[in-house]
């Protein structure tokens, strides 16, 4: 079963443009990136994201969204529990004390599953 894993950001005030921008660009990086340790190959079937254009005003602070596609359950739990290319981007990004976001929200959903 498909798992679309959606991830969205909001950044710190001080981020720079040029900051954000390569943060984007290393989170859709990380479909190449990221390979199963049994086979060496990507297992990310898919990866899209942009910033919020919602004219609803209820984004909440939260500036950049992303879609990333796994073929299986299996795939997603090794992207959180153990790749370490995500985990790596991670901590960059998100973690450490040094990372421009200011906040993340993860959310995954399978297709018609409700």
């Amino acid at each position: 079963m498909a798992i679309n894993h959606i991830v969205i950001f909001g950044f710190k005030p001080e981020a720079t443009p040029e900051a954000i921008k390569q943060c984007c660009n290393e989170m859709l990086g990380l479909k190449d990136q990221c390979v199963l340790s049994s086979t060496g190959k990507p297992y990310i079937t898919a990866s899209k994201g942009g910033k919020d254009i919602s004219i609803e005003g209820l984004q909440n602070g939260f500036t950049h969204i992303f879609v990333v596609e796994f073929a299986s359950d299996a795939d997603r739990d090794f992207y959180v529990k153990e790749d370490k290319i995500h985990h790596a981007f991670v901590a960059k990004w998100i973690s450490s004390p040094e990372a421009i976001a200011a906040k993340a929200m993860v959310v995954d959903f399978a297709p018609g599953s409700f």
